[in-house]
């Protein structure tokens, strides 16, 4: 019985519509004479999904009991024994109520497809395994019901349903997905913007890796060697000199000029290590590309036209990029070169660009790494094998003769262990020796330097010619198994070199003890001078050798440009170990310039900040300050006049008058010094533990009676901040929603606990904040909108945000369902109470 068909209808988050979706396609198919049946649908009292199962055949549910509950399930075996063309079957990603069949619906749709019996299912990208965790940090939520990434990755089709997050908000507001008592607290929750917008990139990525797989295996199945230009693919050719940056740039612009254009630089290596690239100058091409968003390849292979164009039909790639030869005109002789048999052998379907350069025809120029040297200890004893062991052999074959043919073999294998041990030089060593004593000792006549039979002499020829041809292949063998474990850990250290210099994980300090601990340095010293003739200075040095001044008094430097050099000192370094040491000088070097250039960045930072927070305060001091003082100033002139007789409800009304511009003047100022303190960094918090309903109902005072509701709930865990820090931010917050609410609308003051944080929601009805200007108002001096008259310079949002992040906390503005703007405070949980959560019970403690 053939298989059924699996089709998925895969949400980026509940309510995009995944189930009205999967009854629209049963129309569908019902209407064109499909045998279609609902297994198991779930409406969740929406009324439009409802109206979508009507006209649908719908299997009778199966009801179980379980804890004096009775609960509806599909029917496995009454869909099984209807044996319908099509069934549809909700949240794949269900568990059953104990005693089911099988524990997962995932499992009863299994038993639907083995059955032939196409099924149609829907489940939100959250439920998929593999991202229970990354959900989890997003969300603060852990998905209990899951399905196997695999289960889905199987599926025939996947469909996804996709909707933006401001759209899917306003459903839920519309009261479109949950019952209107819900709706407030899921908006608030995990309805938000940023937790919809991760959930979104994670149902995108995770499809367009399906559709990257499945166009992969199709074309790995069909043979499809052809390019398809789905997407522009740039590869760009290295050969590792310095015209490679120039290339590398080009092939950017080439993919800048294509939607979803991909980069993809490929140096090929010959598989005998050879003739390599500069580390130095890779590793800065490599940099390079990484800077410009594509990716760096290192392919081994002998033929390098046939590996670059392998590489490119490989990785799908549209369009190659080669630089100009850098062969001279009579090097010519030996082939077109790279660029022409690329060009000549792409074929039809992969553009070839050759850019020219400022290298073009001076020669290749790239430097040969010269083959590996043995150790001295091994040349040694090569040498004592080759020379003293034939006359050893001899002295013990003059005790048992063997005959000419054994004595040949046993020369012979004495040759081979010179070879192994010291190289083609003892070898041949080896071969001379022992061909003159076979000659004397062991070929008539005996005793003498001739040879009376021709045969003879061939033989000792043959002896010599095998003897150099076996130590020569030995010696080579030797030194290719040397260089093989050489290269492997240049490869090693230079891929976990240039992989944490380029994530920002390793300082300049660092990466100097990295170099002294991998060559067994004493100390290492990055120098730099301004100029020529200037002084050399250290930028930064490891390890506890004598200082270093200049280049010439280090064992080994390594130049960087023309002012910059990397300093070793403890021992002189053979000439292989230099190319490695090369790549770590260039890459100290990026490192040192990052450093700066992060350093001037700040500075420029901080002084823009400094002079736009300077501007601010003459602005306000000369225009928001000036109000209140006018008038004071205006109702003590009046009260000092002798002019004017006035009543006690005028004093009075003066007098409160006089107060309020001083309470608005102390209010000012305090925000103003509050501001200078988070500016200069004196802001030090006095962290404890404590209980929200401790501190936030003392921010309530400065605003009047009735215009604020508060809503702590005793049971809430303690929070970890400075009480004093905590109270002026949310009494700021307070304050600015009473400004902006209109009149007999309170401002909600309401706490809850999400997993591990705490937090504190300002939430009032007033005419709200644009999305464009969420952040802007927590900026200092910034007032959105028609601010009403006396709203202050503008400071109170940014206090109240600067309080919380010192407290290691967060706060961000949200739209409130219905109008107005909330506040969402976030503090870090200090733990539960210990009166209210049991000890006995730590694992619900736990969770």
């Amino acid at each position: 019985m053939a298989r059924g068909k699996l089709r998925i209808h895969l949400g980026a988050a509940p309510g995009v519509g995944k189930t009205y979706a999967m009854l629209s396609e049963a129309h569908r198919r019902v209407g064109r004479g499909t045998d279609c049946v609902v297994g198991f649908v779930e409406h969740h009292g929406r009324p439009r999904t409802e109206v979508m199962l009507h006209g649908l055949e719908q299997v009778p549910r199966r009801e179980l009991e379980y804890r004096g509950g009775v609960f509806p399930e599909m029917d496995l075996d009454a869909v099984l024994a209807r044996r319908p063309q099509v069934a549809l079957v909700d949240e794949l990603a269900h568990t059953n109520v104990p005693g089911s069949r099988n524990a997962k619906r995932w499992q009863d749709v299994e038993e639907l497809l083995a059955a032939g019996i196409d099924v149609v299912s829907t489940v939100n990208i959250q439920h998929l395994e593999s991202l229970g965790d990354v959900v989890e940090s997003i969300t603060g939520v852990r998905q209990q019901e899951t399905v196997p990434d695999e289960v889905v990755r199987r599926a025939d089709q996947v469909e996804l349903l996709d909707m933006t997050p401001e759209a899917l908000r306003r459903r839920m507001a519309h009261g479109n997905i949950y019952q209107p008592d819900k709706v407030d607290a899921a908006l608030s929750n995990y309805f938000r913007p940023g937790n919809l917008t991760a959930l979104r990139e994670l149902a995108l990525l995770w499809v367009a890796d399906r559709v990257d797989a499945h166009l992969t295996q199709y074309r790995s199945e069909h043979r499809v060697s052809a390019i398809w230009g789905s997407r522009e693919r740039i590869v760009v050719g290295l050969t590792g000199g310095p015209e490679g940056r120039t290339l590398i740039r080009r092939g950017a612009r080439l993919a800048e000029k294509g939607a979803g254009g991909e980069v993809l630089a490929v140096y090929i290596a010959r598989s005998d290590g050879l003739t390599s690239a500069s580390p130095k100058e890779l590793a800065q091409q490599r940099t390079l590309v990484e800077d410009l968003g594509g990716t760096f390849h290192h392919v081994v292979g002998d033929d390098i036209p046939a590996a670059l164009l392998a590489f490119a039909r490989g990785a799908n790639a549209t369009q190659i990029v080669l630089g100009s030869s850098r062969r001279k005109t009579w090097q010519y002789v030996f082939g077109p070169g790279v660029g022409a048999t690329v060009a000549r052998e792409s074929g039809p379907d992969l553009d070839v660009h050759i850019v020219t350069h400022d290298e073009v025809a001076k020669g290749r120029g790239l430097p040969v790494a010269r083959g590996a040297r043995l150790g001295r200890s091994r040349r040694v004893w090569g040498w004592i094998a080759g020379v003293a062991g034939p006359p050893l052999l001899a002295a013990l074959l003059s005790i048992v003769d063997l005959g000419l043919a054994n004595n040949m073999l046993l020369f012979l294998a004495l040759t081979v262990a010179a070879a192994l041990l010291g190289g083609l030089l003892p070898a041949l060593a080896s071969a001379a020796v022992g061909s003159l004593l076979l000659n004397y000792f062991y070929t008539p006549p005996l005793h003498r330097w001739t040879i009376a039979d021709p045969k003879n002499i061939v033989a000792i020829v043959i002896f010599v010619a095998v003897g150099v041809a076996v130590a020569s292949v030995v010696d080579l063998a030797a030194r290719r198994t040397h260089q093989a474990a050489r290269l492997r850990a240049e490869s090693e250290i230079l891929a976990f070199l240039a992989g944490n210099v380029l994530r920002g994980e390793t300082g300049l300090e660092d990466l100097l003890e990295r170099v002294r601990e991998t060559f067994g340095m004493e100390s290492a010293a990055l120098l730099e001078r301004a100029g020529d003739v200037e002084p050399w200075t250290c930028a930064g040095r490891a390890g506890r050798g004598r200082p270093i001044e200049r280049p010439d008094q280090a064992d080994v430097d390594i130049p960087v440009g023309d002012h910059m050099a990397l300093a070793l000192t403890g021992r002189v370094l053979p000439a292989e170990d230099r190319r490695v040491l090369a790549a770590f000088a260039a890459q100290a070097a990026v490192v040192l310039d990052r450093r700066r250039l992060q350093e001037e960045a700040d500075r420029a930072r901080t002084l823009a900040e400094g002079n736009r927070i300077r501007t601010a305060l003459l602005a306000a001091v000369s225009h928001d300050l000036r109000t209140p003082l006018a008038g004071i100033k205006a109702a003590v002139t009046s009260l000092r006049s002798e002019d004017v007789e006035w009543s006690e409800e005028d004093r009075a009304e003066l007098l409160e008058g006089i107060e309020e511009g001083a309470d608005r003047l102390d209010h000012l100022v305090g925000n103003l010094l509050d501001m200078s303190r988070l500016q200069t960094g004196t802001v030090t918090p006095m962290i404890r533990e404590i209980d929200l309903d401790e501190v936030v109902p003392m921010a309530l005072g400065g605003v009047p009676d009735g215009s604020a509701v508060l809503d702590v709930p005793e049971t809430l865990p303690m929070v970890a901040v400075d009480p004093g820090l905590l109270e002026r931010a949310v009494a700021n917050l307070v304050e600015n929603a009473v400004k902006y609410s209109p009149p007999g609308a309170p401002v909600l003051v309401a706490a809850s606990a999400l997993a591990d944080r705490v937090e504190v929601r300002v939430v009032d009805r007033g005419p709200g904040v644009p999305d464009e200007a969420k952040e802007r108002i927590f900026e200092p001096f910034q007032r959105h909108g028609d601010a009403p008259r006396g709203a202050g310079v503008g400071l109170g949002l940014a206090v109240a945000r600067g309080f919380t992040e010192a407290m290691d906390g967060t706060l961000n503005a949200e739209d409130t369902p219905g109008g107005g703007l909330t506040m969402v405070l976030t503090l870090r949980a200090a733990g539960p109470r210990p009166e209210l959560r049991p000890v006995a019970e730590p694992e619900r403690q736990a969770s």
